[in-house]
């Protein structure tokens, strides 16, 4: 072996036991600060599971240490020093891995998935879930969701039903951010569900290929704000806002917002056209 190949060895050496003792630091950290949540094998409890390819697609080792330092534990956030949370990842990954090997490669049944009529028209399934949650988000840009709140401010103010304040005393600013994100994320594809109708009566394109796409870019939208508000920081979340409306606007230009011959701009109050491209 040349001389010079071996210092590379020895440090390729040192790295992998260095490796080992950050997971095995972090197996200690897990049960005592993770494992009432998330389970002792990370199979979710009160929390979700961190286990499966899934979840590691969603968070790469480096989104994975900064999310278990701004954000955890969920009643203490930020407790966690920046090695104690590099710890607890090399932990997550490795027995996460160990969890995805041991899973059958297809399942042994397969249910049909589950059909659920729409409730609400567009314009209702909008106003109730995207508009505010929307909004929420948008007023990271001029609030900063770690700021502190008296007991019994504002969100009780108005008849308590001010979008942007409601929960205010139960639950952190930063966890509202995160609420929103999700929902955002989680009620995109409900924009799909067959049988909805436009408000003026027409029935919501599903099957149009610009839908579906502004559909999806709305969900991506929602998965990647919730990544931003995860950083804990009010500046990023700001500037991912600025996705958030454009991809509002991409489908308002198509289906909401029409240019009526001999007028000059179009007229987002007119709902006759609304759900059509003509």
């Amino acid at each position: 072996m040349k001389k010079s190949q071996l210092p590379v060895l020895v440090f390729g050496m040192f790295v992998i036991v260095l490796r080992a003792q950050d997971a095995t630091r972090g197996a200690t950290l897990y049960k005592q600060q993770c494992g009432s949540c998330h389970g002792d094998r990370l199979e979710g409890r009160s929390g979700p599971s961190l286990a499966g390819t899934d979840f590691r697609s969603r968070f790469a080792n480096a989104d994975l240490i900064a999310k278990i330092k701004n954000t955890m534990p969920q009643d203490s956030p930020g407790k966690l020093n920046p090695g104690q949370a590099a710890d607890l990842a090399a932990y997550i990954q490795q027995v996460g891995k160990a969890v995805a090997n041991s899973e059958p490669a297809t399942p042994s049944t397969t249910l049909p998935p589950a059909s659920f009529p729409a409730t609400g028209n567009l314009n209702q399934l909008m106003r109730s879930i995207m508009f505010p949650n929307s909004n929420i988000l948008f007023t990271v840009q001029t609030h900063d969701p770690a700021e502190k709140k008296k007991t019994g401010d504002v969100a009780n103010a108005d008849g308590g039903f001010n979008w942007s304040m409601w929960g205010s005393d139960l639950y952190s600013g930063w966890e509202i951010v995160d609420y929103a994100s999700i929902a955002l994320a989680e009620s995109a594809p409900l924009m799909l569900t067959p049988g909805r109708r436009c408000e003026n009566g027409k029935p919501v394109p599903v099957n149009d290929p610009d839908w579906i796409r502004f559909t999806k870019e709305m969900a991506e939208v929602g998965r990647a704000m919730y990544r931003a508000s995860q950083t804990r920081s009010q500046e990023k979340v700001s500037d991912a806002t600025g996705d958030l409306a454009d991809a509002c606007l991409h489908c308002h230009e198509v289906f909401r917002d029409k240019m009526r011959r001999g007028r000059t701009a179009p007229d987002p109050s007119d709902k006759e056209l609304r759900c059509t491209k003509d």
